[in-house]
């Protein structure tokens, strides 16, 4: 994107939307910050085709692998701000746990890919057959 504003135009958007212009935009080169900011503006806080309570709880999960400490408390904040329980938050961070560990024992096990997208398909085209859309 070609900046098209100058810094103090997009500065006084973030402060309109934000209340304050936080330090981490504040060190973004002039050159890229009107694009980080239309980003952030469109991506994290507008409505996108995921709802942004969904879109937070991912940012949770996902920081919490990631173990950034200002994208967990970002998200999480953010999370509660668009209506996120703690149970809520709770329940994400447990399914990154849970989904990070598949992963690291199907890699350390050198999983067949092949078989296991195979198997994956016909599981999916037994639970569509089952009408299942969760398990209890």
């Amino acid at each position: 994107m070609i900046t098209t504003r100058n810094r103090n135009e997009v500065e006084l958007d973030i402060k309109e939307t934000l209340g304050l212009v936080p330090g981490f935009f504040k060190s973004i080169p002039d050159r890229y910050l009107d694009s980080e900011w239309h980003l952030f503006k469109t991506l994290e806080l507008g409505e996108t085709l995921i709802p942004n309570k969904y879109k937070e709880l991912m940012g949770v999960a996902l920081h919490s692998e990631t173990k950034c400490r200002y994208c967990t408390l970002f998200h999480t904040e953010a999370a509660k701000l668009f209506g996120a329980t703690q149970e809520e938050i709770q329940e994400a961070v447990h399914f990154a746990k849970m989904s990070v560990g598949w992963s690291v024992y199907l890699n350390g096990m050198q999983t067949d890919y092949n078989e296991f997208s195979k198997e994956f398909t016909k599981i999916g085209e037994f639970l569509k057959t089952k009408k299942l859309t969760h398990a209890n």
